[in-house]
């Protein structure tokens, strides 16, 4: 049991309850996902035009919210805004169980993105306040698990309700939220940096700026750092949207051929992230991050032309090492770059590659596929991630490494 104890001492506790919360909620949003199109396809009689536009307007709304939700966690604390957001989360779960009209179900949509915009820049620049630097890409990959944890759950026991009811899903999800609210509110204590929380205080009843605004020409690298990482959040959108199509014309049992990939992608990671984050610490993160980005790019072309079970397996076990590689060196990178009071708007602009993609994605997948076929849709997306991994390669080797190998030097 030493080796338990000393694992569970290796993090601080809010990062243990970060993780708990992580496998709930992502259970209940993985218990949704795969059937809220279903459900509103029903509710609104069949029309499958308004059901995608509802659909797509929870990450759209998180477009414009997202950059309003950094600023308010470096205002006023990550806490405050983490809790509002589960709180804005467990309403509109909620009111999708009881309703009914086009209208009901579109507002809710937006309030819902505009929730769930919050939580994520909060609670990253979380880790960034509580972690050392040399242990944070660790942490990325721990909560990037708990994430994986509730992937491989949510769907069997979404399916199970649903049958049952559909709307008990929903009202699972809020209870779930709720839980996870109060843990943040009664066990995590706030972590806004000291000089921050001193920076309000001399701030008030004044009226000087507490905190610096973001323009544009005075934080290129963090623009450039999420406009290089668009392929790769390009990719995941059309894993979810497009490669099961695209799987359809290869495979006759292509539902379960990728279900088995999600599987197979699931366990891989819960097994290895932990262990594959601390290998890459060894690493230069320059060098890590593009290798990350050149097996997607081997994977979104595998993705395009494999004809066996066997090479997609292959191709996903490579995506798996990929997204494991590159999503907490990401992650790690941004938390660097990050003034220490600009740490959760810094995360809120990172996170835009991820709405924009989850927004425009599946119509530009659409697009690509109808127009180009599958394999030479995923073979442009390969080349667009060769070209990530030069260009993200340059410019963490020039704005990062070469920076701090200079300090040490000195």
């Amino acid at each position: 049991m030493n080796w338990l104890q000393k694992i569970y001492q290796r993090y601080d506790q809010t990062i243990w309850i970060r993780a708990l919360g992580g496998v709930l909620t992502t259970i209940a949003t993985f218990m949704l996902r795969p059937f809220l199109a279903l459900y509103l396809y029903d509710k609104l009689d069949g029309d499958l035009f308004v059901t995608t536009l509802i659909v797509a307007l929870q990450p759209g709304t998180s477009i414009i919210a997202s950059l309003y939700a950094g600023g308010f966690s470096d205002r006023y604390g990550r806490k405050p805004v983490m809790v509002i957001s589960l709180l804005i989360s467990v309403l509109t779960m909620a009111g999708f169980a009881f309703a009914e009209s086009l209208i009901a179900f579109a507002i809710l949509s937006i309030i819902n993105g505009i929730g769930s915009s919050l939580f994520a820049p909060a609670a990253n620049a979380q880790i960034a306040d509580v972690v050392p630097e040399e242990r944070r890409a660790e942490v990325f990959a721990l909560m990037h698990t708990s994430f994986n944890v509730g992937v491989a759950i949510g769907p069997l026991v979404g399916v199970l309700m649903y049958k049952l009811n559909p709307g008990y899903v929903f009202l699972f999800s809020a209870a779930v939220m709720t839980l996870y609210a109060l843990l943040i509110l009664t066990k995590i204590p706030e972590t806004l940096p000291e000089e921050v929380r001193e920076k309000m205080r001399h701030a008030k009843g004044t009226n000087k700026q507490a905190l610096p605004r973001m323009r544009f020409k005075e934080h290129k690298l963090l623009w450039w750092v999420t406009i290089g990482i668009l392929p790769f959040t390009l990719l995941y959108s059309q894993v979810e949207i497009i490669l099961p199509q695209h799987l359809k014309s290869n495979f006759s049992n292509y539902v379960e051929t990728f279900a088995l990939l999600m599987t197979f992608n699931g366990i891989l990671v819960m097994c290895f992230q932990i262990l594959t984050a601390r290998i890459a610490e060894k690493f230069p993160m320059h060098r890590v991050m593009s290798v990350g980005l050149l097996l997607c790019a081997v994977t979104s072309f595998g993705y395009g032309w494999s004809y066996m079970l066997a090479l997609l397996l292959l191709t996903e076990f490579i995506f798996t090492i990929g997204e494991m590689l590159l999503m907490p060196q990401a992650q790690k990178a941004v938390s660097i770059l990050a003034p220490i009071e600009l740490r959760a708007r810094y995360f809120a602009v990172y996170g835009l590659s991820w709405n924009l993609t989850r927004t425009f994605g599946p119509f530009l997948g659409a697009f690509g596929f109808s127009y180009f076929g599958g394999q030479h849709w995923f073979s442009i997306i390969s080349l667009l991630l060769v070209a990530a991994a030069i260009f993200l390669h340059q410019l963490v080797y020039r704005s990062i490494y070469l920076p701090r190998q200079s300090s040490l030097s000195a």
